[in-house]
């Protein structure tokens, strides 16, 4: 019965979250520019197309357009235009509060946060593969196209991660569950951080390592470490293996995993990496909840 009634009260906080989530206009503005930043990313998935005059498959544009750790790094931002109200005060905070444990309510806003997510994911997924949709077919083969780009230098490039190791180890429809899956686990961690430290430091502080933290992924690239150490691509071996394990956004990007020719980790290994950092975020996070008092969320609405 205790566990019936945590999950109907955690249940109704969740859609309390939601009520308005389609009307604010801060999240109409979130997916509008995401809507624009797909627009214009895969765009070479378009030029790719035409250049090969052959269609691709329909999940094709989704994969060549999230290869790379820029594209990730720049949809991941806008999570903090969508998530820099966490968490969800209302004046009927404290009358929840009243009525259920702390620790419901909080497991409440994580839920919200992964739904919401899920959501946003989906939606760069849907337009992505709308956009280039006259040019796509929907079969789960990997398309003329991704074989041509596999052997030739065009898809290092453009940083596609369409090489003969991924087209034989998986799927169109695997690969860019894959990504998804890599996606959403790095923007849970940005956004279970900007959590905690919100709770902890205020908005500002939340905002502030929320762009430190993908900073932080995007100063290890490695391509970015060759430039600024002045070093050729078979000098960055080490830098990119110790880059691959410590930054979060390369592990995010699927491009960056081990495919049985370079050091660097799985896909399951990406995904206990994000868990664990989820993990230390939510026990955080609980810990700072036990030093709050009902007027502390009265204070800042």
């Amino acid at each position: 019965m205790k566990i019936m009634e945590a999950a109907k009260q955690t249940a109704a906080v969740v859609r309390w979250n939601f009520l308005g989530f389609f009307k604010n206009p801060r999240m109409v503005i979130t997916f509008l520019f995401s809507f624009i930043l797909c627009f214009f990313l895969s765009g070479r998935a378009v030029m790719v197309a035409d250049y090969y005059e052959s269609p691709i498959q329909a999940l094709e544009p989704f994969i060549w357009t999230f290869g790379d750790s820029v594209s990730i790094l720049l949809s991941s931002l806008l999570l903090i235009l969508l998530f820099i109200d966490l968490p969800k005060l209302s004046p009927f905070t404290p009358y929840m509060l009243v009525r259920m444990k702390k620790g419901r309510w909080l497991l409440a806003q994580f839920f919200y946060i992964f739904l919401a997510t899920m959501l946003y994911m989906l939606y760069v997924l849907s337009v992505t593969s709308l956009l280039c949709m006259q040019k796509t077919y929907a079969g789960n083969i990997w398309s003329k196209t991704a074989a041509l780009l596999a052997y030739s230098k065009m898809g290092a490039d453009l940083s596609i991660p369409s090489t003969v190791k991924v087209m034989e180890s998986t799927t169109p429809l695997s690969c860019s569950l894959q990504m998804v899956l890599l996606l959403s686990l790095y923007a849970l961690t940005l956004s279970f951080l900007m959590l905690y430290v919100q709770m902890r430091s205020g908005k500002k502080a939340a905002v502030g390592l929320g762009l430190a933290y993908s900073l932080f992924g995007f100063l290890l690239d490695p391509q970015l470490l060759a430039k600024i150490l002045h070093k050729e691509e078979y000098e960055m071996f080490l830098v990119r293996r110790i880059a691959g394990w410590i930054s979060p956004l390369n592990h995010a990007t699927y491009g960056m995993h081990d495919f049985g020719y370079d050091v660097l980790p799985s896909i399951a290994q990406s995904c206990v990496f994000f868990c664990l950092i989820l993990l230390f975020l939510a026990f955080l996070s609980f810990r700072t909840l036990k030093k709050y008092n009902f007027n502390c969320f009265t204070g800042d609405l």
